[in-house]
């Protein structure tokens, strides 16, 4: 016959035994956990060995100059509004003259070859949308442009419409890597990369710039104008870089066109 002593010496043994067991369980889960958290450590510390070996994080990378695409990672300004009928002779030339703080830049545009480009320009001077706006853009290595035209001087803004592409082929024949050079004293329209995206963004090159020929080419420089931008890109970008801001701060005061 069992003794009550002897019946709580059992017990207590049993219960002894039950945290015990329960002890190992939850030692047996740490180490579990710790071997999961130890691999997605390695995974994570792996792939960021591959992505600095890669140059992902290399600032080098940052600093060559793209192509004048308006937002090259955004998709296009949303359609808002129809682009403007056409109202301008379209055998005539007219000239864009932009009032900058850096100075007077005066281009002629060919309506007879971009007629719906020079039309949405007009359309837009007349209503004043390109006064106090900031020049957002200057590239010096790869290609040498100044990018204008962004009400918002973020790079993303624009009239709310687009226009179709036109006279990309009148800077000849691609060469074999697909590019032309576009010329020192070249206007052409921005676009974000994909076809018919340009709205109100354009680029002035300064120094011959060879790009695929997807950038509607309609305009070219006086040699006043040219200088000035000479000027503006000899200060470079304002962090030093070959794509960002320029050091000379550039802001079209007043945008007008007139025919010739």
């Amino acid at each position: 016959m069992v003794t009550s002593d002897q019946r709580r010496r059992q017990l207590a043994r049993e219960k002894y035994e039950r945290q015990q067991k329960r002890r190992a369980e939850a030692r047996q889960k740490s180490r579990r956990r710790l071997a999961v958290i130890g691999a997605a450590v390695a995974v994570v510390v792996a792939a960021l060995v591959g992505l600095v070996a890669g140059g992902v994080f290399d600032k080098d990378k940052k600093d060559e100059a793209a192509d004048p695409a308006a937002t090259p990672s955004a998709s296009p300004t949303p359609q808002q509004s129809p682009s403007p009928a056409m109202a301008i002779d379209a055998k005539a030339k007219y000239t864009f003259d932009l009032k900058t703080s850096a100075g007077d830049i005066k281009f002629e545009m060919d309506a007879a070859k971009t007629p719906q480009t020079v039309n949405s320009f007009k359309s837009l001077a007349d209503k004043k949308f390109f006064d106090n706006t900031k020049c957002h853009r200057l590239t010096t290595g790869s290609i040498f442009v100044l990018q204008c035209g962004d009400p918002q001087g973020t790079g993303m803004g624009g009239p709310g419409y687009t226009i179709a592409d036109e006279n990309l082929d009148s800077l000849g024949k691609p060469n074999e890597t697909g590019q032309v050079i576009y010329p020192a004293g070249t206007v052409a329209m921005a676009n974000t990369g994909k076809p018919g995206s340009g709205g109100s963004q354009f680029f002035l090159v300064y120094k011959d710039s060879p790009l695929a020929p997807t950038y509607t080419p309609f305009g070219k420089i006086d040699a006043a104008g040219l200088k000035v931008l000479e000027e503006v890109a000899k200060a470079g970008t304002a962090d030093g870089g070959q794509d960002g801001a320029p050091k000379t701060p550039v802001t079209i005061e007043k945008g007008t066109v007139t025919q010739n």
